[in-house]
Parts: C-alpha cells; structure tokens; sequence
C-alpha cells in the first residue's frame, strides 16, 4: 500500500466527517498536494482585503488622501478583470520550450502582485504630502494595476490548474476548498492587518505592506512547486494556435455558455451590490454600535462557509450545480428580504439573520457557478479550461466592482432627494435609500434565476424551437 493511496484514504475518511470538502483528495492529486496548490487562493485573498479594505481607510484616514482619489486607486484593479479571458486563453495555448502552460501566469502573476504591493506603501506616503502628490499619484496607480494584474493571473491560471490536475468526479469538492481557502485568506489578512495597524505609524505602514509582499511570493513558490508536469509537445514554439477572437466567439456562441455567464453577471452583481452598506445601515438606520456591526461580517464569513460546507456535500452526491446556484439565489431573495424589513420594524436581529444568510447564498450561489464553468472547462469542448475559468472571473470580477460602485450612487441619490422630500413624505428618512438597493438585488436574484431556469439539467438550449413561457416550475429550487 503506498503512502500517497493510504493519506488519500484517510483524508477522504476524515472530510466524510468533519470536512466536507477534504474529499477532493483522489490519487492523481492527494489532499497534502491540493492544499499546497491552494495557496494561492489565500494570497488572493490577503490582496483583495489590503486593496479594498485596510489600504482604504488608511489612505482616508490616517493619510487624509481625498476619498475620490481613493475610490479612483480601488477601481484600477477592475479595469484588469475583463481581461481575465484573454489571460485563461495565453496560458491554453502558451508556447515555450519548457512545456509549461499555467506555471508562467501563475509565477509572472506573483511577480506583479509583489511588485505592486512592495512600491505601494511607499506610493501612499508620497500621496499624502503635498509636494511629492503628482508622483505619488503616478506611482500609486501603478501600484494598484500591478497589484491588480497580479491577483487576476495568479487566480486564473491556478484555478485553471487546478481544473486539469483534478479528475472530473472531485471538480466540485475542489471548486469548495478554493473558495474556503480564499476565505481563509481574506480572514486572516483582515485579523492580522487590522490589529497590527491599530497603532498607525509610516513604518509600521511599510513593514505590514511590504511583509504581505513577500509573504505572497513564499506562499505562490510554494503553492507552485513541481504541480504541473512538463510536457513540451503541447507548447512547441512552431505549432499553430487560434486567435482568441475566434476562440471566445466560438465559446460564446453556444447559447448554454452565453447564457451562464448572463445569470453569474446578475448574481453576482446582486449579492455585492449591499457590499459597503450593510454595515453603515444598521449603524446609521438601527443605532447598533460598532461592534456589532463589525460582528455582521463574520456571520457572513460564516455563512459562506457553511455554504461551501453544504455545497461539498450535495455536489459530491451528484447535484446539479446550476440547481444548486438558484437554491443559492432564492436564499438571497430571502435575506435581503429580511434587511429590508428591519429597517421599519426596528428588528436588529433581522440585519444578523439577513447578514448570515447572504453569505449563505452566496456561497451556494458562486460554488454552484464556478463548478458549472470548471464542468465546461474540463469536458474538453474548448480545447481548454482557461478560457472559460477567465471568462467566469472577469463577469464575476467586473460584475461586483460595477455593483459596489452602483449600491453606493443610488443609496447616496435616493437618501438625498428622501431627506429632501422630494419622493413623499411617507419615504423621507434615512433608510429608503439602502431599502431602494436591496430591493434592486431582490429583482437581479429574481432575474438571475429566470436566466438560470433553461439551464439546469444540463440539456443544450435549441435556439431555433420555441421557448416555453417560463413559469414557477422551472426555477432552479
């Protein structure tokens, strides 16, 4: 019995008990192996909490950098996610003598996202003083592009890895242990950097930064190391390659794939869109102090942990993944459900319930999705998975930031003209404009869940018969 086939069985004993998604080890990629592989799921992660969390509130307020000059830095990262499909199609058909397709994204993503974040404190502090603005400006942008590159092709080509290390049966198990990983990185980042940046100074500013730095590039070799098996007939310098116009409208133009990356548009984009305002309305509309409204995001992490949970289990006895996603959306048409009707009741409890069953169906909702697209990836009809992993993290990437963006002009339109009386005395006060947001994310779930309909059981769509009306019998519950 060799010791690989023995860890492999015991991990898999030990996930059918206490870790749902520890079942993803199989003898092609036992668990000690897809955990390290998973690494870079968690410096992901650590990026994504500096960028839009820790990074900041320290640039408005420790830095006094001007909040639109802030919003401006966050929103660079986004004009990369698009690309994410043309990245996934490069490392398909990557040409290099050393017979590696994922290796070089994943090592030159790393090297951007330590080279964004190693210049970025000293970026912030240039930004800060009057004299040295414009080059910190300059620098600072291309902190955030580095940076943001940097996560989009590491995320990419790894996920893409892992779709062709992973035998089909285990594809869902392993979608669940890159999401918890992901989390575990965002968690993590959030505990450590918070607590460490209690007591501000510059230094301290360059030492955690620049420690995240170096702490990614650790964790990508490691996550990298002898993973992906040389083959240099599949990237001979000579061979032909298609152009990836002609690939992504061959993709698109199956009306099953377009329609997919339709419905993880509009959930995704409904699940974040509240992103930066659960917190301000239940401190600004309910008076709950600020450790309680702190406590709303760890019952959110705790929800999509559960979901990832939850989504192991039922994916690996055979669920469709899409049936799974719309389960995943009607849960959040209930959550934001009870959000909205906090507010009037004046039931805090209903924001901690609204806030642990968001992260519940959203968890449920991008497990369901992503494991749709590695199914689509793997099954060999696009002559590779990176292309379509690309093109489900650019919707998602681009979806969600335009979604923030859009949550927080219309709560700030729609509480303005409230206040000022110009929609009605019975709406003028501080929470229609969150309560105009939820509702919005009600009607994309609901809408999300009309695109996903036709799609579940996985039964091509003939676009020249007639559709069915779509009724409640074919939501995906």
């Amino acid at each position: 019995m060799s010791l690989s086939g023995a860890s492999t069985r015991f991990f898999a004993g030990l996930g059918t008990q206490f870790l749902p998604f520890a079942d993803a080890a199989s003898a092609e990629l036992p668990m000690g192996r897809l955990l390290r592989l998973s690494l870079f799921q968690v410096t992901v992660g650590v990026a994504t909490v500096l960028l839009n969390g820790t990074l900041n509130r320290v640039m408005i307020v420790e830095l006094g950098t001007p909040a639109w000059l802030v919003a401006l830095m966050i929103a660079i990262p986004l004009l990369v996610a698009p690309f994410r499909a043309l990245i996934g199609h490069k490392s398909d058909y990557h040409k290099s003598m050393l017979g590696w397709r994922r290796v070089p994204y994943i090592w030159f993503g790393s090297l951007l996202q330590f080279g964004g974040l190693a210049i970025m404190p000293f970026a912030l502090l240039l930004l800060s003083r009057g004299d040295t603005f414009t080059i910190g400006m300059i620098a600072g942008a291309l902190a955030f592009l580095f940076t943001g590159l940097g996560m989009h092709t590491t995320q990419t080509a790894g996920l893409a890895l892992a779709t062709d290390l992973a035998p089909e049966d285990t594809r869902p198990r392993v979608v669940a242990l890159m999401f918890v990983m992901l989390l575990v990185g965002m968690m993590g980042a959030a505990f450590v950097m918070g607590s460490l940046l209690a007591d501000f100074s510059a230094t301290r500013l360059v030492a955690i930064v620049q420690g995240a730095a170096m702490f990614t590039m650790a964790l990508n070799v490691i996550a990298l190391w002898k993973q992906e098996a040389r083959a240099p007939s599949t990237t001979r310098p000579e061979r032909a390659t298609p152009r990836f116009a002609t690939v992504w409208r061959e993709f698109t133009s199956e009306a099953r794939n377009a329609r997919l990356l339709l419905a993880i548009g509009c959930g995704t984009a409904a699940f974040s869109m509240q992103d930066v305002l659960l917190e301000p309305f239940g401190g600004e509309v309910l008076g709950m102090s600020v450790g309680a409204t702190t406590s709303l995001t760890g019952l959110w992490a705790f929800g999509m942990l559960a979901a990832f949970s939850l989504a192991a289990r039922r994916l690996s006895a055979g669920a469709d993944p899409l049936r799974l996603a719309g389960f995943g959306a009607a849960i959040g048409m209930l959550a934001f459900a009870m959000i909205l009707f906090a507010a009037p009741l004046e039931a805090s409890f209903l924001v901690f319930s609204g806030a642990l069953t968001i992260g519940l169906g959203a968890g449920l909702f991008s497990v369901g999705t992503l494991s749709a697209i590695m199914a689509i990836a793997g099954s060999g009809r696009h002559k590779g998975s990176g292309l379509a992993l690309g093109a489900w993290g650019a919707v998602q990437a681009s979806a969600s930031g335009l979604a923030v963006a859009a949550g927080g002009l219309i709560r700030d339109a729609v509480s303005s003209l409230a206040l000022a009386d110009r929609i009605g005395e019975t709406l003028a006060y501080r929470a229609t404009g969150y309560g105009t947001v939820y509702l919005i994310e009600i009607v994309l779930l609901l809408v999300t869940m009309v695109v996903l309909g036709p799609l579940v059981g996985g039964q091509p769509i003939d676009e020249s018969a007639p559709q069915p009306r779509f009724g409640l019998t074919e939501f995906p519950t």
